[in-house]
């Protein structure tokens, strides 16, 4: 079974609502919305989760619409909360969106010399050939690397 999450509790093997807990999730997106940044709306709501945790609850969509949880806070109040972390997100210089006409790809050569040895034995033979291999990358400003000093 996977995670429960914070507010709810399963009862003959249905998720139902832990009042004690959901009133701390409304509290919690309240004073988000407020203001407060991550911690400080745990802490008021009294929700003892580090920041990445508190996050992560303020994006579970499970909290709203769910076919397994029954909803604790509204529709509304959640997208206000999502718009909300986007906008903090923007201001802080932290989204990055791709913009379509960037090629990122990386060219590789291979190089092998003629075998000086050959072998009978087919399995040693492939061994050998493929130690003479050297791949080369081209990397997108034309640096090229060997070996070990790629990135």
């Amino acid at each position: 079974m996977s995670h429960i999450p914070f507010g709810y509790i399963i009862q003959n093997g249905r998720a139902v609502i832990n009042e004690e807990e959901a009133v701390k999730i409304e509290k919690l997106f309240e004073a988000y919305l407020s203001g407060l940044s991550l911690s400080e709306a745990a802490q008021k709501a009294g929700i003892k989760r580090y920041h990445t945790s508190v996050a992560r609850m303020l994006s579970d969509k499970r909290y709203v619409e769910d076919k397994f949880y029954p909803p604790i806070i509204s529709k509304d109040t959640f997208e206000k909360a999502q718009l909300e972390r986007r906008r903090r997100a923007e201001a802080l210089g932290r989204i990055y969106e791709h913009k379509g006409n960037e090629k990122k790809y990386l060219n590789f050569k291979f190089h092998a010399s003629m075998p000086d040895n050959l072998y009978d034995d087919p399995f040693q033979q492939a061994e050998y050939a493929y130690g003479l291999i050297k791949s080369e990358v081209i990397l997108d400003d034309n640096q090229e690397c060997y070996g070990n000093s790629c990135p």
